[in-house]
């Protein structure tokens, strides 16, 4: 079963923010838009490169109105420490959530259980709390923030203009389709 439209499940978990650890639960997000960005480990080679692209495009996402939250199985303890010590980690200023407990991991479906570590996953939330985007990528592929704004940008669109939707490569301000018979075998 896809994880597409549903509600985000309850959850609990400590985040590094902004030199403090902060709590962070499904309230936290309720009534606005969110990326949770899952991945591997801190102190690795793909997820510093990951979560700095992020942090250069963090701006444009709080534009927006959109959180960003880094989720791996390290605690937030291990987020401190890696985000002190790593040029790339200190560019970061989204909340970096710790999963030690392994739920939140759980709760979107991306934990390896046996290795105890998540895959690359990344998941746009509506401020209903809805499951609007999803990728999944093995470990070894990483990720692109200007793609995921793209992806940011179509929800809000369609969420914003209902029986309208966005083509491949749509752009913010480019046409849009509306569905109907009309359209059928014309694109």
């Amino acid at each position: 079963m896809s994880l597409i439209n549903t509600t985000i499940k309850p959850f609990k978990a400590t985040a590094y923010h902004n030199g403090k650890f902060v709590e962070v639960t499904e309230q936290t997000v309720a009534g606005k838009w969110s990326v949770f960005v899952f991945y591997p480990a801190d102190f690795t080679f793909v997820c510093p490169t990951e979560l700095e692209d992020l942090a250069e495009h963090y701006a444009e996402f709080q534009k927006l109105g959109v959180e960003v939250y880094s989720v791996s199985t390290d605690t937030h303890f291990a987020h401190k420490a890696w985000h002190d010590t790593s040029d790339a980690i200190k560019k970061v200023n989204y909340p970096m959530i710790g999963d030690p407990t392994h739920a939140l991991s759980r709760n979107f479906d991306v934990l390896i259980e046996e290795e105890g570590i998540a895959l690359r996953g990344t998941f746009v939330v509506n401020p209903a709390g809805e499951i609007k985007v999803l990728e999944i990528h093995d470990n070894g592929i990483g990720r692109d923030a200007s793609e995921l704004l793209r992806k940011v940008k179509a929800a809000q669109y369609i969420a914003a203009h209902p029986g309208e939707v966005c083509p491949a490569k749509w752009e913010e301000g480019a046409k849009t389709l509306t569905p109907s018979l009309d359209l059928v075998g014309k694109i």
